[in-house]
């Protein structure tokens, strides 16, 4: 007889609330883990230097060496340092952040996890840190799109003169099957865009773009420069396109003006590497929690 197909969720590999809570029950389970995963149950003791087992100490959040005593506290130098807020909160905030598409405002965090505003804006900081450490940082190479975008709500040209333009310069760049990297920009300048390509795509790469004047000294970098016309209705010539960035801009865009309303330019760099980290993994799934709790 054949086995009950697995449910939906379980089935696509990612998991479900109900399997969350089923592996993550309680404090002592979150904290079991990430001595495991940082340390080990047995590892050569920093005190005595007996490669040695290590038992839960009941009053504290430590582990203490059955040699010397020497106590292990896993959650030392992370970000659940000295926290008040119980480490399974920390946990699902996670989970939340590995599961989305769409990312998760503060105002969310706070009503999910029944926490201050401030706590949980603090989290978010901190799991987004977590999110641009775990994606690293490699630079691209073959065939790559380069899109520049502007980020921010729409203005009239009075709110424009009077108060200035809110939007943020962006700057996307995408192998054709490989990572994706966006950061933001001070200007769409030809010396701004070249200094980003310089530092994010290995030289002799191919480089796709628009028709904006600010990539054109890509050819003279030693970089093969391909480019369309979008003005003329141009949005294909065999491989050279934008289109995988622009999608990604849909994407971030669309998620900002609803989940968030507006993301001020102090912090978009963090906005970007929690949808670049997302976009590079997606293939993970589940495991993308996995990763980031390894990266504590």
């Amino acid at each position: 007889m054949a086995k009950t197909s697995k449910a939906k969720g379980e089935k696509e590999g990612r998991m479900t609330v109900r399997e969350f809570f089923a592996r993550w029950s309680d404090d002592e389970k979150c904290l079991q883990h990430l001595m495991d995963v940082r340390y080990g149950m047995r590892h050569v003791c920093r005190k005595c230097g007996v490669n040695s087992t290590f038992h839960r100490l009941a009053d504290r959040r430590a582990f203490s060496c059955a040699n010397c005593g020497d106590h292990v506290y896993p959650t030392a130098g992370t970000i659940f340092q000295d926290t008040r807020t119980p480490l399974q909160v920390w946990f699902y905030a996670i989970y939340l952040f590995a599961v989305t598409r769409h990312s998760v405002s503060g105002k969310e965090l706070e009503r999910t996890l029944g926490v201050t505003y401030k706590t949980a804006w603090r989290m978010a900081f901190h799991i987004r840190s977590l999110m641009m450490k775990a994606d690293g940082f490699e630079k691209l190479q073959g065939f790559v799109e380069a899109d520049k975008a502007y980020v921010g709500c729409r203005q009239s040209r009075e709110d424009q003169r009077r108060l200035g333009s809110n939007k943020t310069i962006v700057m996307g760049l995408k192998e054709h099957g490989g990572r994706m990297h966006a950061e933001p920009v001070p200007s769409t300048s030809l010396h701004s865009l070249r200094k980003t390509v310089l530092r994010t795509v290995e030289r002799g790469s191919a480089v796709s773009t628009d028709e904006w004047q600010g990539y054109n000294l890509l050819t003279e970098e030693s970089y093969e420069h391909v480019s369309v016309h979008h003005a003329s209705g141009e949005y294909a010539r065999s491989e050279a396109h934008t289109n995988h960035v622009e999608s990604f801009w849909r994407l971030f865009k669309n998620s900002i003006a609803s989940t968030h309303i507006h993301v001020s330019a102090k912090y978009m760099q963090f906005y970007l590497r929690e949808f670049t980290f997302r976009q590079n993994h997606r293939q993970m799934q589940n495991a993308m929690f996995d990763l980031l709790i390894a990266c504590v």
